[in-house]
């Protein structure tokens, strides 16, 4: 027999529920005003960028970075208030510390509980690791269904909680009491996922010596560096202690050490960017809610979300006029004809308005 009929391929040897997947999805952004990732719209100021460039022409890059990065941790304590007798878990983004957590934890029968719709890494995550998923639905108003939240809890028993805080995709920030007894309820780990806190102003930080089962997490992507790749997490030391050993090594190049660091030590900038941010978030949202056939939803991250008619449709006829937007109709029936807006710069922020308008 030909010993090449005897192979095996994808189909053969990969996980049904991997096949089932499809990989998350970046469309191509050249040439469009790119307002569907949640990136900082600006740039850092010239003399800031020269100085990394120097700093950067320094690093020995042929050399594997510090897998405990002292210096970077030690500057995001100080610029992040994070408790002394809590420790810190670095990541390759928060991706990754999500990625950690659920492994982590993927116990068998163990289960994972998040509101739906949430970040759909979550989801993504658990079914890599088998874990038992429990997607909890918001109202339809994208809210907090707290009684059907802490229900799932005591249902299901989860090893691991997430709460977007804000929520992605829908921008809104569930009540810190709700979000408070669901960590008082769960009876695993509870991991708040503030990768918008620059933008909301409000943090499970402060509390993290109330709760021994927390866990805050964090990213600095919103905050201008997403192409770094910074994630981090503080919680209680036997907790970051398992989670570490999950932890790829050197999953934290020196590049992004550095960089990290420096821009830390000026983040009075990435914070008048942020402000700026918000600015423009408050005359988008207004300008949003005077088109018509536009339902605008309230937001405390750095996105707005909207439901329009025909969300396929809108969507086409933005790309036509070269904008790039996340359209959500089909990933959850919550989000049926919702796009989501990426606040951009003023003149960004000016264009998608004027084709919004051509496009409804």
């Amino acid at each position: 027999m030909d010993r090449a009929l005897l192979k095996l391929g994808p189909a053969d040897l990969v996980r049904e529920e991997i096949l089932a997947l499809r990989s998350y999805h970046v469309p191509v952004a050249t040439g469009m005003v790119k307002l569907d990732a949640m990136e900082n719209p600006f740039r850092l100021p010239e003399p800031l960028r020269e100085e990394i460039g120097r700093c950067v022409s320094t690093l020995a890059i042929n050399r594997y970075p510090d897998p405990t990065a002292p210096e970077l941790k030690a500057r995001l304590r100080e610029t992040f208030a994070i408790p002394e007798e809590c420790e810190v878990l670095l990541g390759n983004g928060s991706d990754e510390i999500i990625q950690m957590a659920t492994h982590a934890l993927a116990r068998p029968g163990a289960a994972m509980v998040a509101p739906e719709p949430s970040f759909v890494m979550y989801k993504m995550d658990a079914i890599v690791a088998r874990m038992r998923y429990v997607g909890v639905p918001l109202n339809p108003d994208f809210t907090l269904d707290i009684g059907r939240f802490v229900g799932a809890i005591e249902e299901h028993r989860p090893a691991l909680v997430f709460v977007a805080y804000p929520n992605n995709p829908t921008g809104n920030l569930f009540p810190e009491d709700a979000v408070a007894s669901i960590i008082e309820a769960a009876p695993g780990l509870v991991v708040i996922d503030e990768a918008y806190h620059a933008f909301a102003g409000e943090t499970f930080m402060t509390r993290l010596r109330e709760f021994p089962n927390l866990l805050v997490m964090r990213t600095l992507s919103k905050l201008g560096l997403a192409g770094v790749r910074l994630g981090y997490a503080a919680g209680q030391p036997q907790w970051i202690r398992e989670l570490d050993k999950l932890r790829p090594p050197y999953n934290v190049s020196v590049l992004a050490q550095s960089v990290a660091e420096r821009l830390l030590a000026r983040i009075e900038v990435l914070q008048g960017q942020a402000d700026r941010v918000k600015g423009e978030r408050a005359a988008l949202f207004g300008r949003l809610r005077d088109l018509k056939g536009v339902e605008v939803f309230p937001s405390d991250a750095n996105f707005i979300l909207v439901r329009v008619a025909d969300a396929d449709a809108t969507d086409a006829r933005l790309k036509e006029r070269r904008i790039l937007v996340k359209n959500l109709h089909g990933s959850h029936p919550l989000l049926a004809n919702c796009l989501r807006f990426t606040v951009g710069t003023p003149g960004e922020n000016d264009l998608l308005l004027a084709a919004l308008a051509e496009s409804l």
